[in-house]
Formats: structure tokens, sequence, C-alpha cells
């Protein structure tokens, strides 16, 4: 009997701890506005890194580092791929971006779902919608977005890592303005 009760209250403790990383990473969320990050980012093996800002609902504009100049900006509605050579433009609801940059629609997936806590250092909730499979990841001390993992419009495995994250900066006025083709 003692046995069935240790069992009963390590499982009240997680159970209650789990819901606690929940509340706590949704209080986080409805509390920014927007985010400024570095990243890297796998696709396909290919590492790519820079800097980016997010600004709820849906908006996001990414700076890559290297000697290609290449841009991503996503006005809510559009989303714009740019670099010396080449110029992409998709409708932002074809994309897992769609999912990702909607802070409300990740607070309610994320009221819905488990949580799997990995290596202790981050919270990670599998989001699938339709034909997107997203995997979001939290900073289990702060419950900062620190990335996430999907699959591109291409099929491409995409993981994404940020990092020297601020909160509810000032940002720029035109700084999601799509860019023109060249």
């Amino acid at each position: 009997m003692l046995r069935f009760f240790s069992i009963f209250f390590f499982l009240l403790l997680t159970c209650n701890a789990n819901s606690q990383n929940k509340d706590k990473i949704i209080d986080n969320l409805k509390n920014t506005a927007n985010i400024h990050f570095q990243f890297e980012q796998i696709i396909n093996g290919k590492i790519e890194n820079g800097e980016c800002t997010i600004k709820y609902p849906k908006k996001i504009f990414c700076k890559y580092n290297g000697n290609i100049n290449k841009i991503l900006v996503s006005n809510g509605n559009s989303l714009v791929i740019k670099t010396k050579t080449s110029y992409y433009r998709y409708p932002l609801d074809k994309t897992p971006l769609n999912l990702i940059l909607d802070k409300n629609y990740l607070i309610k997936k994320i009221n819905s779902l488990n949580e799997v806590i990995n290596d202790q250092n981050f919270i990670n909730f599998k989001i699938i919608d339709k034909d997107n499979e997203i995997n979001i990841f939290f900073d289990s001390n702060t419950y900062d977005f620190v990335g996430w993992q999907n699959k591109d419009i291409y099929q491409n495995v995409n993981i994404t890592f940020l990092s020297s994250i601020k909160r509810n900066t000032i940002l720029k006025k035109n700084l999601f303005k799509l860019p023109t083709q060249n």
C-alpha cells in the first residue's frame, strides 16, 4: 500500500510540474509581442546562421550571414526568400512558418499537448496539423521559445536553434516590408 501511495504521489508531482511548465511557457508567450535572436539553421546537413526578429502575429525578418545577402521576410501574408541571385515568394499559409509564427495557435496547441523534457534543458511539444509536423522547443529554465524542427515546403528537414534572445524590443517601422524582386 505504501508503494501505491509513493507512485501516486510521484505521478501527482510530475503532473503538477508539467502543468507549471505549460503555464509558464504560455504566460511567457502571452507577454511577448516580439523576439529578436541569433539563429543557426540546419537544412539537409547545410548550416546557415544569422539573426531574426519575429513580431506576433506571423511576421518575421531574418538576415543570414555570408556573402549571398540572403533574407527571409514575412509580412503576415506572404513569405519571401531573397538572395543576390534568386527571389522566391510563397503564400505564408502554405508554409509551416504560418503556424510557428502564430503565438495564439501555439498557446492553444500547448494547452492540449503533452510535453517532453529533453536533456533536462528543453521542453518539447510536437504539433501535428494537416501535412505539418512541427516540434517546438522551450528552455526549461527561462521558458523562452528556443527553436523548432519541421519539414519545409520541399520536404527538407529544417532544424532552427535560437540564442541571444531579446523580448519586446523596439522595432524598425518597415522591418517586415517585403523586398522587391531584382
